[in-house]
């Protein structure tokens, strides 16, 4: 069942994109995820002051991806809205804040499934504000330790999206000799 929220995100009209991310059209989003168009996302990663990361589990009434973990906060890209926009405002909406600073961008890849497709547009940012997550999102939330977090992955059910950012996120820092924000 999909509740009025739900119903809402999949009304939102979305930039559909070809294979080099040019708009080549717009769909609402339950059109574009029903069809497996091609459209943008972003995802962030997100610390507090201490360096740990934000993990949650989503509630049972998303669209996608329902009742499973994540180790990132983010969504669909509106039809106009650049990358850095969405990236910002999803962090803020998913995290209950306002004032967060302007995430810091990573990298972008396409994520493939055999349902979905998109481009994947990879953030991070600390956040010091009290976080007050949104009940119609987020069900339970945490901020833990990165050694935490590698430890309960094989344990939960984690989107896949999420997880692919992580490991990439990871490389990337890898190959820079560091870690996240922390």
């Amino acid at each position: 069942m999909i509740d009025e929220t739900a119903g809402r995100s999949a009304d939102e009209l979305l930039d559909i994109v070809d294979e080099d991310d040019r708009v080549v059209g717009q769909a609402p989003r339950g059109v574009a995820t029903a069809r497996r168009l091609r459209h943008r996302s972003v995802s962030i990663r997100v610390y507090d002051a201490e360096g740990r990361v934000f993990v949650h589990r989503r509630t049972p009434e998303k669209l996608i991806f329902p009742s499973m973990y994540d180790v990132v906060v983010g969504g669909v890209v509106g039809a106009g809205e650049s990358y850095d926009e969405a990236a910002l405002r999803e962090a803020e909406e998913e995290l209950g804040v306002s004032g967060l600073p302007r995430p810091e961008h990573r990298l972008k890849f396409l994520y493939e499934s055999p349902e979905h497709t998109w481009f994947l547009s990879v953030y991070e940012v600390r956040c010091e504000l009290p976080v007050r997550p949104q009940p119609e999102e987020v069900a339970w939330w945490a901020f833990l330790p990165e050694e935490e977090v590698e430890r309960r992955l094989p344990e939960w059910d984690v989107v896949p999206d999420g997880l692919e950012c992580h490991r990439r996120l990871r490389e990337w820092h890898r190959e820079r000799g560091g870690g996240g924000l922390a």
